[in-house]
């Protein structure tokens, strides 16, 4: 009998954990596993990628943050459809999935954290470790995730390391290259002679684009012909758009909104960089490097582990300007420079973050926790 599988996560808007989640979904092997997602609050881009695969998806419609209908909906669907395995995504599914799955076993709950949470109030910390003895395991999408849960209480035996994955793109040959930027160009009326700096992401306020914006406000004084595109939508946008007039930097700052299309977009940058407070593990700087884009960013623990300085990209301390700004010319001056780094982030993403490694980590931890015997705590 295949193990069955419930992935449970809030929405499937386009952002990082919900790209894992349908790699995921996705990519396990059909023979062995039985995989069904529930979204709480609604569908969105994903669900697409999900019926394609004849993935079923339940919404739950989830109204308010504490919606006892969807929690009451969300147990009956785990009594109805007895999953052997309930894995949940991010704090709202986290705490929903392992109220609705009780304590008895099955199911066996696993929880996915993909970020060092420092943003989680005291009652949703409370929260978290109260529903510690109702969790069987827990991933981490780095070692700095798992350290940050370690130090919360929850058990380091009942913890694993699962890095995201990474669809490595077939790398544009130079002529290609050219032809995607021109593609750009054109689209956005820009002169031939035009480079562009990106940052690919969420406009939260954890990333800091204040700080990029401000920065590339310096670099372009120095940088002739140099333009700032923005891809992602967020809660900052518009805060964002009206810094960047008051800056006085709007017509050489480009905001694309959600682009269906990056893939496309990333040989036409010559840097991305990202300023974040925290992460958990960015997709973005993963596509970035997979792509051979070199990437300049934050100096904290999780881009540590996808960046060694100098060598897979750069990095520079958070809440700095001139920092950044320094070694983005550096960068931008020097192709050869550009290129090593490009080249190694691009063999780092190929040795050690494909889809196929993780999908294969999770596919050995179903097994594992599956057949295991006895509750979580």
């Amino acid at each position: 009998m295949p193990i069955k599988v419930m992935l449970v996560i809030p929405t499937l808007d386009r952002s990082g954990a919900e790209k894992q989640l349908t790699l995921l979904a996705t990519g396990l092997p059909r023979d062995e596993f039985e995989v069904e997602v529930i979204a709480l609050t609604r569908g969105g881009p994903y669900a697409d990628i999900l019926a394609q695969h004849d993935i079923p998806l339940t919404v739950l419609q989830k109204r308010q943050k504490l919606d006892l209908r969807a929690l009451s909906l969300l147990r009956r669907i785990i009594r109805e459809h007895r999953p052997d395995i309930v894995h949940t995504w991010l704090f709202a599914a986290n705490a929903y999935g392992r109220w609705a799955a009780g304590k008895t076993s099955p199911p066996k709950v696993i929880v996915s954290e993909r970020c060092v949470d420092t943003w989680k109030s005291r009652w949703q910390l409370w929260i978290d470790r109260r529903q510690f003895r109702r969790t069987d395991h827990l991933v981490g999408n780095s070692q700095s995730v798992a350290e940050y849960y370690r130090g919360l209480g929850f058990p380091a035996e009942r913890m694993s390391v699962i890095p995201n994955g990474i669809a490595l793109p077939a790398l544009p040959t130079g002529a290609e290259r050219e032809s995607l930027k021109q593609s750009l160009l054109n689209e956005l009326q820009l002169p031939p002679e035009t480079r562009f700096v990106a940052y690919v992401g969420r406009l939260a306020p954890q990333k800091r684009l204040r700080d990029l914006i401000w920065g590339f406000e310096l670099l372009r004084q120095v940088v002739p012909s140099l333009k700032f595109v923005i891809v992602g939508d967020g809660p900052d946008r518009f805060d964002l758009e009206k810094y960047s007039r008051d800056m006085r930097v709007d017509d050489d700052i480009l905001f694309l909104g959600h682009r269906d299309d990056v893939s496309k977009l990333w040989p036409a940058f010559s840097l991305f960089w990202l300023a974040s407070d925290y992460e958990g593990q960015s997709n973005s700087v993963m596509e970035a490097m997979a792509a051979g884009v070199p990437v300049l960013v934050s100096d904290i623990p999780p881009n540590r582990e996808l960046v060694t300085d100098n060598e897979t990209g750069r990095l520079f301390p958070v809440g700095t300007i001139r920092d950044p700004v320094t070694i983005a010319k550096k960068i931008l001056d020097d192709h050869e420079l550009a290129q090593r780094l490009g080249t190694a982030a691009r063999t780092r993403m190929e040795r050690d973050f494909g889809v196929s490694n993780m999908v294969a980590a999770y596919a050995e931890l179903y097994r594992r926790v599956s057949s295991q015997t006895g509750g979580g705590s």
